[in-house]
């Protein structure tokens, strides 16, 4: 089952002039930085109260961020949904007819596993599902 919103993300082009915008805007600092090669994209992570706002720059050329700006410009990207069980609402979500943008789930910024729906099934709005990755659950023993 999906559960809260995990976070909203948004595609810009310049990720350091973003961040000094959201800083001023928010009164606070990105908590988090870092490179998803798998998607090719640099993100910076702001936690506003309790809500998550995942700034997304393409590292190269043809990745889904710069493919993304360069049709519609700078602005949400995707908003992000926590699930428990990542695999299990994959399944759910197919067999309600949904098309999934990764067959299986793949490795994503801030600690998680992570799976987007098709946009064409979800009246244009690009939705991630996101599970936290627990390491030590991972360890084989």
């Amino acid at each position: 089952m999906v559960g809260k919103i995990e976070h909203i993300g948004i595609a810009v082009k310049d990720l350091e002039s973003a961040n000094a915008l959201y800083t001023r805007l928010l009164g606070i600092s990105p908590y988090k930085q870092e490179i998803v090669e798998s998607e090719g994209v640099h993100t910076s992570f702001f936690m506003a109260g309790v809500n998550k706002i995942e700034l997304l720059q393409g590292i190269n050329e043809g990745n889904a961020i710069s493919s993304f700006i360069e049709k519609r410009g700078e602005g949400i990207h995707h908003i992000a949904f926590h699930v428990e069980d990542i695999e299990a609402e994959m399944a759910r979500l197919k067999a309600e007819g949904f098309r999934l943008i990764h067959e299986k789930p793949k490795r994503g910024a801030d600690n998680k596993l992570i799976c987007f729906v098709h946009p064409k099934d979800s009246q244009g709005v690009l939705i991630e599902l996101c599970q936290d990755i627990n390491e030590e659950k991972n360890i084989k023993k």
